[in-house]
């Protein structure tokens, strides 16, 4: 089976026992244009197989000697990676949340670069994965040809979901869910838009005989009982990661001036990451990032294939062509604000940290600190009505004698 063994700084307390991390990945075609997927919390390398096919030209992996599909050599174009990252699937699972960040992460996936033989590759993640290419764009950006961020964030307060009623349930569920089931069912109201705009809810619209929900559900399941439920180490681990993920200023400035192509991915009704976020990065990632909305939920890469894999193709082959930032980018020189219209910061911020930039930063945390801690409330609320419910029981009142 394919790993990459990752030396380790932390020398005990990790699966395997040894001094080293394995990181196990698929390759898919066999072209010089590398393209490194990085996959998003509790996910695994198969999460990608819709935009390998569609970058590669083939579903089959490099080492699969089956012989069960023809297609092994793809377009011959493109050579695709997926991996599993520390803490899910088949790669290893250390036991420390300490080693568990997305620089460590960062770190994992340059080493599989070396592993490959690759000197650059175009990189995309989503949602934590997002957040893990970021951190490698700015530990070597030599090495980066282009940058495709889905779903992201910037990591901390921002990894909190929408607040509202039904994504507090939906967050209730996940932490309870403890079978294939539970977590597919949860998943699926996750990854997906609850309705479409102009036509009728995206899981409800009939393929065949059968709704997309319960299509999906029977792969979610089938997936989950494959790769096996996420460990306790492994949520925790991952958890950490995102919650400690920042991008400093300097690192974003590493990033803009290395000169690559940028694409920033979102489905607009994504209640996990939300689009703001991911609309402040782009801003910051400026004149290097294009701004794409898309109208899907948290796994956009699924929910609208077509349109995320154009968009990556799009990416690849401008970065091939070496077209212009000025040519790329879809911001004006003026880019909107933050989460107010009022909370913009210029260019000359973004470098310098200006007092103003840096007073609007700390109204987005307090406002980002206030939006925690009522949903912590609105969880408690929601516990204390269930505890309610059942411990006190219904009183009848017997209905009055009628006079005869």
């Amino acid at each position: 089976m394919p790993f990459c063994l990752v030396g380790d700084s932390q020398k005990a307390g990790h699966a395997g026992g040894d001094n080293f991390i394995r990181i196990y990945y698929r390759t898919y075609g066999r072209g010089s244009i590398k393209v490194l997927l990085i996959t998003g919390f509790a996910g695994t390398h198969a999460s990608w197989g819709l935009q390998t096919q569609a970058l590669t030209g083939t579903r089959t992996p490099n080492d699969d000697d089956s012989g069960e599909d023809g297609d092994g050599e793809g377009n011959g174009a493109v050579e695709a990676c997926t991996f599993d990252n520390r803490g899910m699937g088949q790669s290893s699972i250390p036991t420390k949340r300490s080693e568990y960040t997305t620089k460590i992460m960062a770190k994992d996936a340059i080493a599989l670069m070396d592993h490959l033989g690759w000197r650059k590759a175009h990189i995309v993640g989503h949602s934590m994965g997002a957040m893990i290419a970021c951190k490698l764009a700015a530990i070597v950006p030599d090495r980066v040809q282009s940058l495709a961020l889905l779903n992201v964030t910037g990591g901390g307060f921002e990894c909190f979901p929408k607040l509202d009623r039904k994504t507090l349930s939906i967050s209730i569920r996940f932490l309870k869910a403890k079978t294939p089931e539970q977590r597919a069912a949860v998943d699926l109201d996750t990854h997906y838009t609850e309705a479409q705009v102009d036509t009728m809810e995206y899981l409800k619209e009939f393929i065949g005989p059968n709704t997309r929900r319960e299509i999906l559900y029977q792969e979610y399941v089938k997936r989950i009982s494959s790769t096996g439920m996420q460990t306790n180490h492994g949520f925790e681990g991952q958890i950490n990661a995102c919650w400690t993920h920042k991008m400093t200023r300097a690192e974003l400035k590493l990033i803009r001036t290395a000169g690559f192509l940028i694409s920033v991915i979102h489905g607009r009704y994504d209640v996990i990451a939300q689009l703001h976020h991911a609309r402040r990065l782009a801003e910051k990632l400026q004149p290097c990032a294009k701004m794409i909305e898309l109208h899907g939920g948290h796994l956009v890469s699924h929910e609208r294939t077509e349109e995320v894999n154009e968009a990556l193709l799009e990416l690849i082959n401008a970065s091939e062509t070496k077209i212009s930032l000025h040519d790329w980018t879809n911001f004006s020189k003026e880019t909107s604000g933050w989460l107010f219209p009022w909370m913009s910061c210029g260019e000359t911020d973004v470098d310098g940290g200006s007092s103003r930039c840096f007073l609007l930063s700390i109204l987005g945390k307090l406002y980002l600190c206030i939006l925690y801690l009522f949903g912590l409330f609105m969880l408690a609320q929601e516990h204390g009505r269930r505890a309610l419910r059942r411990h006190i029981k219904p009183v009848t009142i017997g209905a009055p004698h009628h006079m005869t």
